[in-house]
């Protein structure tokens, strides 16, 4: 046998077995494929106090302890607002009791009572034991409730925290929609919301709220040919009797998906609305 042919053979057969490894190894975009579980929340705390309209934070972190929830979004946190909460940080005390990262976003910032204190705010936060690698409070349209003549106009407190859970981000939006009867506010928060989540098409999306509608509201609709209600199979409002569903947690559809997802008993009385707890898997990023 020619020299050059002994040289050869040796190439040829790595070639070879290089070429059976790559037709062995999967595609990058199926190596990634793996789902990842992630157990979400929202609750509306209601400044702090329970049916009884007494302000206990213990009560309510008791409740949110027991929900054993990787992220939770709240809403109507007082930080520094007044007698009602003791003037205290609720969503920062609660973070800080569940060993929790803590983003707030408000959606009123009222100068402070005494010169040099804090600011009184009240709004919306992100609770997670995933670290915060980002945040933005966002604008939508709002009737402010301390205006006496408030017309429609983009206000903060709608919240987004991207966490990165095992190595994907993750963006949780936190809001807290109109309470008034007529819809049309909704509607336009409806609107804003869409744009906004809109920006992160493609990415792990949780929209965590209290919407003040029902989940068949026309308002609502739009929201639903993105995302996918995680219905909880039972209403949440008012804790004690509850009669309608306005609490949600959504989730990007292309992204994520619900396990299961469910209103827990235990700290019914904790507040006057009752937390919605779900169950998700992960699935990484679309392209």
């Amino acid at each position: 046998m020619p020299l050059r042919r002994l040289i050869r053979l040796p190439q040829l057969l790595l070639t070879t077995v290089l070429l059976g490894a790559l037709l062995a190894s999967p595609p990058a975009a199926a190596a990634g494929s793996r789902t990842v579980p992630l157990r979400v929340a929202t609750y509306n705390i209601h400044a702090g106090a329970g049916l009884d309209n007494v302000f206990d934070l213990d009560r309510q972190a008791a409740a949110l302890r027991s929900l054993r929830a990787d992220v939770i979004g709240l809403q109507e946190a007082d930080r520094h607002w007044g007698p009602r909460s003791e003037w205290r940080d609720l969503a920062g005390e609660l973070a800080e009791r569940l060993g929790m990262h803590v983003f707030f976003a408000p959606i009123y910032s009222l100068d402070p009572a005494e010169p040099g204190g804090p600011r009184a705010e009240y709004g919306v936060a992100v609770l997670s034991r995933y670290r915060i690698v980002s945040a933005e409070n966002h604008e939508i349209t709002r009737l402010s409730t301390q205006d006496p003549n408030p017309v429609p106009a983009p206000a903060p407190g709608f919240g987004e925290a991207v966490v990165r859970v095992q190595g994907r981000p993750v963006h949780v939006y936190v809001t807290h929609l109109d309470f008034r009867p007529d819809p049309a506010v909704r509607t336009a928060q409806v609107a804003d919301t869409r744009r906004i989540m809109a920006e992160d098409r493609g990415r792990t999306r949780i929209l965590l709220g209290d919407l003040n509608a029902e989940p068949g509201a026309p308002e609502l609709a739009p929201l639903w040919k993105e995302l996918t209600d995680a219905d909880p199979g039972g209403p949440t409002f008012p804790a004690k009797d509850p009669a309608k569903r306005i609490d949600y947690v959504a989730v990007s559809k292309e992204t994520a998906r619900v396990r299961r997802a469910w209103v827990p008993e235990s700290g019914a009385g904790a507040s006057d609305h009752r937390a919605v707890v779900a169950d998700l898997e992960l699935r990484g990023d679309a392209p």
